[in-house]
């Protein structure tokens, strides 16, 4: 699978590790499984 760089370290920065969560500001994003297919490009679990 291919993995694109720019998208990865994008949201390294806003990952939150204490709550595994991504955090903007101070809105905590906890991402779906279909959000995770989409980001990651996988048409099938």
């Amino acid at each position: 699978m291919k993995v694109d760089k720019h998208l990865f370290r994008a949201l390294v920065q806003f990952w939150n590790p204490a709550y595994s969560c991504f955090t903007f500001g101070k809105v905590d994003l906890v991402p779906t499984v279909e959000e995770y297919m989409a980001l990651l490009r996988c048409s099938k679990i």
